[in-house]
């Protein structure tokens, strides 16, 4: 999924069911409403392809049916699938490493040193995917502290698909989602959980990363229920399918979630924009320290 102008391209015939223009419009328009993610219309064989299955389970006949279904009342939960199947999820352990170098060396160290006399020490996964992100940041924090979780530090994970909010609070990943874990942190934080017949082996994340992470489902164009502040924030490879003003508008919420010197973390093909780029301090190229203020 991308963002993006584009001419709507329909999915190749012969199809089992038809989608218009008009129904892809319609999708389109409550993804945006419901996310803030803006659907090129050369994706539609992306729509078709994660929404097909969804008219065979209800027993629909055509896309027209289901957008009558989820534009009404009765079919909110129905919507609230729909907007999980076009989520991109796309993540991995330690993925784009050097801001967990940059964590571990730089942020955690007097975060850590700190949290040891009684401090409190919060972190964000904001737009989590299925959880291999906010479990390597509490890699990171038990690679430095392995106390950590009996101490006032804690990782709050978040994203909009309660689907893979379950996945994430599950912690089980095949060996390919852990690709990007070393064998050091693989023998030390998994462990082989069973795995169905035929299938790739299977892991677990342990006790001890679990503890730090609270899973909460949270749509990042609504209301945050939460206050912070937080020391750091990850919220990467997530603006990239939002316009240009929902970017800008998501950026200039991240300030007032931070600590004093609070670092935020973006994806490699994203760049802070509008007037929420004047209150940080660029560390590289995707990180960032809140400006104006001492930290580490």
């Amino acid at each position: 999924m991308s963002a993006g102008a584009g001419v709507f391209q329909a999915p190749a015939a012969p199809a089992e069911f038809a989608l218009s223009q008009a129904d892809f419009r319609e999708i389109a328009a409550m993804l945006h409403e419901d996310a803030g993610i803006h659907l090129a219309g050369s994706k539609a064989s992306l729509v078709y392809a994660r929404l097909a299955r969804r008219l065979r389970a209800l027993g629909l006949s055509s896309f027209r049916d289901y957008c009558a279904l989820v534009k009404d009342r009765k079919g909110l939960d129905e919507r609230q699938r729909m907007l999980a199947a076009l989520t991109t999820n796309v993540t991995g352990f330690f993925r784009e490493p050097h801001h967990f170098a940059h964590l571990e060396r730089v942020v955690l160290p007097p975060l850590l040193e700190a949290a040891g006399r009684g401090a409190r020490v919060r972190l964000w996964s904001a737009g989590c995917s299925s959880g291999p992100e906010a479990y390597s940041m509490a890699m990171a924090v038990l690679s430095l502290r392995p106390d950590a979780a009996r101490l006032d530090v804690r990782i709050l994970a978040t994203d909009v698909d309660p689907d893979v909010i379950g996945q994430a609070r599950e912690g089980v990943y095949d060996e390919r989602a852990a690709a990007g874990l070393s064998a050091p942190l693989r023998e030390r934080w998994t462990k082989p959980t069973p795995s169905p017949k035929g299938a790739a082996r299977r892991l677990r994340v342990a006790d001890e990363p679990r503890a730090l992470i609270s899973f909460r489902e949270l749509n990042l164009n609504a209301a945050w229920p939460m206050k912070g502040p937080f020391q750091a924030i990850f919220c990467r490879n997530v603006a990239i399918y939002f316009e240009e003003q929902t970017q800008m508008a998501l950026w200039s919420r991240f300030p007032s979630m931070l600590a004093p010197g609070g670092r935020l973390y973006i994806g490699h093909s994203e760049r802070l924009n509008g007037p929420a780029a004047r209150a940080f301090v660029a560390e590289g190229v995707t990180h960032y320290r809140l400006a104006g203020r001492s930290g580490a």
